[in-house]
């Protein structure tokens, strides 16, 4: 998450569905059992993705080095093996993100760099898109230090692909989302916030035709305030816009996750302003109904102690688990999440 420098249901029954032999052939998502593709998030794969994702050789993926480079290769591999491609409209699975956009008058402009896209169309509903989103870079090093990122925001970054997969295995069995979700892994998110912003002034699909966005950005870790249990997790911007998102999210995590939904920095007085410092945002301020989905800092936020062995992969993969659930809801409900609040 970018360090702050100027203040700124679908009902689900078990049924036997159809044979194996006629995967193509769209079901119904009242008749799936969700926790079978719910259950494919496992803290194993999370673990195994993110000692990679946040390891040393990526040198702390700091925006448009070759440290981030190469960690979007990994991503882009592990999509191309669960089948899922880039966008339709789109040449590549990147999003070019030009120097130039990201420069500022009071710190060095990064290089060129890009985001990273996958795509799910939808069966009934293609042109109505969710996007899910999580920042793939970090810091870089320091000092000769690296700074891992392996919660911020390699947690996130690896919670997409577990998402991803999850839909992916629905859609192969037949029950493929009605409507289509973008899988977008931002840049520069620690150097203001500047991929996402990049996607919001040049988006592939029309900005009135994104239901919502859920945004990921640190989920693998436990805060000062929650020293007891890791059974939580901060529930920010969920009812800024829509009052349909807010009440999704709690009853998906009603229903399987049952974590604690913490919304202390959802307060529009938090003095850290949470709600204006990850990728989220940028959605938020469009007038997009959004979700954030995150942790809290601890003493290795921004540090080189943010390291993989620190992550406590069983919250991470139940955190992972509710944005799945969410996400569900939003793509197969009847009607998109209404906007009926004014976002502050």
């Amino acid at each position: 998450m970018k360090k702050i420098i100027f203040l700124i249901g679908t009902t689900l029954l078990f049924a036997c569905g159809q044979p194996k032999s006629q995967p193509t052939q769209v079901k119904t998502s009242t008749t799936v059992d969700l926790t079978k593709y719910l259950n494919t998030i496992t803290s194993a794969e999370l673990e195994k993705h993110l000692y990679i994702v946040a390891a040393d050789s990526m040198q702390g993926r700091d925006t448009g080095s070759e440290g981030q480079k190469k960690a979007g290769r990994y991503l882009i591999a592990e999509y191309e093996k669960m089948e899922i491609s880039f966008p339709k409209g789109a040449s590549s699975f990147y999003q070019k993100v030009p120097a130039a956009f990201m420069k500022r008058s009071y710190s060095p402009t990064p290089s060129d760099s890009e985001n990273i896209w996958t795509f799910i169309e939808g069966s009934e509903k293609p042109e109505e898109i969710l996007v899910i989103s999580a920042h793939y870079d970090h810091v870089g090093t320091k000092n000769g230090e690296i700074y891992n990122g392996a919660d911020d925001d390699g947690s996130g970054t690896v919670a997409l692909l577990e998402i991803a997969q999850a839909f992916k295995k629905a859609k192969d069995d037949g029950f493929g989302p009605k409507r289509s979700i973008l899988f977008l892994h931002v840049t520069a998110e620690e150097k203001g916030l500047h991929g996402s912003r990049y996607y919001s002034e040049n988006p592939l699909f029309p900005l009135k035709n994104t239901i919502a966005n859920i945004n990921i950005d640190m989920i693998g870790r436990r805060d000062l305030l929650h020293k007891e249990t890791n059974n939580y997790v901060y529930v920010i911007g969920s009812d800024r816009l829509s009052s349909d998102l807010h009440k999704i999210n709690e009853e998906a995590n009603a229903k399987f996750t049952k974590l604690d939904l913490d919304y202390k920095y959802n307060d529009k007085n938090d003095p850290e302003r949470i709600y204006y410092r990850s990728d989220h945002y940028n959605f938020a301020k469009n007038g997009i109904p959004s979700i954030f989905y995150f942790n809290g800092t601890h003493d290795d936020y921004h540090l080189p102690g943010d390291t993989p062995d620190k992550i406590e992969y069983d919250a991470l993969a139940k955190r992972a688990q509710l944005a799945f659930a969410t996400a569900w809801e939003l793509a197969n409900r009847v009607e998109r999440p209404v906007v009926d609040k004014d976002g502050k």
